[in-house]
């Protein structure tokens, strides 16, 4: 058996996982992208697929993991440090969300990394109002 019919296979189920992903169905997905995942746990593309797929379904700390490798990967992946930082944001780890949707702003201004950023310092400003009105 020759490696082109398994790497044929992987990249169909990489392509369907993405199918699955942008039709909402992000635990399909996972399930899809299970053999990639196990072959090349150490490609950025997949790490990233799998990381959407984890934050869409609601598994932060997988999510978090996952885009925490991409970045490992390639430090430069703006994308990826938006996504982080939308993980950190639903676990309301909101300095740390801050930090990366920070960096994922001045990487790259895309209208929905500042909107993301606009809220977290909203969230933060919201809280410690929060804080000092508890004080008084």
């Amino acid at each position: 058996m020759t490696s082109q019919p398994a790497s044929d296979d992987l990249f169909e189920s990489f392509r369907r996982a993405e199918m699955l992903i942008s039709r909402s169905r992000p635990l399909d997905a996972l399930q899809a992208l299970e053999p990639v995942l196990a072959n090349q746990p150490n490609d950025a593309s997949v790490q990233l697929l799998a990381g959407r797929a984890y934050l869409n379904s609601a598994q932060l700390k997988r999510a978090e993991a996952a885009f925490t490798r991409v970045l490992e990967l390639d430090p430069a992946d703006h994308y990826a440090r938006f996504a982080l930082g939308k993980a950190l944001q639903r676990q309301s780890r909101l300095a740390e969300a801050q930090t990366q949707l920070q960096m994922a702003v001045a990487m790259d201004p895309r209208p929905e990394y500042q909107e993301a950023l606009g809220e977290v310092r909203a969230r933060m400003a919201l809280s410690a109002s929060m804080d000092d009105a508890d004080r008084d």
